[in-house]
């Protein structure tokens, strides 16, 4: 559930459908598409300074506890794709993601969702927001200085 805040932090990516992403028809794959959220989440991440790498700096990761994924066109081989990554705030210690991957002709053929957590690295699951991540929210607007 999204918290009282109304910004939405997103990053779109593009991403070119390979060979080894499609079946025999030269249709991707239903199980790649888990794999463009990732491209996405990494993008995204990157862009705004969240990524796996800050995460272990500050002795965290974030497995992915749920995903969900809703299949609506098929990408085919050799397509670019446009992967919008959002962060969906929650005043919860997780970080929720939704994604919309649409085809070169603009059209959505895919959207889902995934949950992380945080997980101090010594495989403690930790109940409270990471303070990185309360100061990450800061700078991106997501919670008062």
């Amino acid at each position: 559930m999204p918290s009282n805040s109304s910004k939405e932090i997103s990053f779109t990516s593009k991403v070119r459908v390979r060979f080894t992403e499609t079946d025999p028809l030269g249709i991707v794959w239903h199980g790649n598409y888990i794999q463009y959220f990732e491209d996405g989440r990494e993008a995204f991440g990157r862009h705004h300074g969240i990524s796996y790498l800050d995460q272990k700096k500050h002795n965290f990761s974030s497995p992915i506890v749920k995903s969900t994924c809703e299949h609506k066109l098929p990408l085919r081989y050799g397509d670019v794709a446009e992967i919008k990554t959002t962060y969906v705030d929650t005043a919860a210690a997780k970080m929720i993601f939704r994604y919309e991957i649409m085809n070169p002709e603009g059209k959505v053929v895919c959207t889902g969702e995934t949950v992380q957590v945080f997980v101090e690295l010594q495989g403690e699951l930790s109940l409270v927001i990471p303070e990185f991540f309360k100061e990450w929210k800061k700078k991106v607007g997501l919670l008062d200085g």
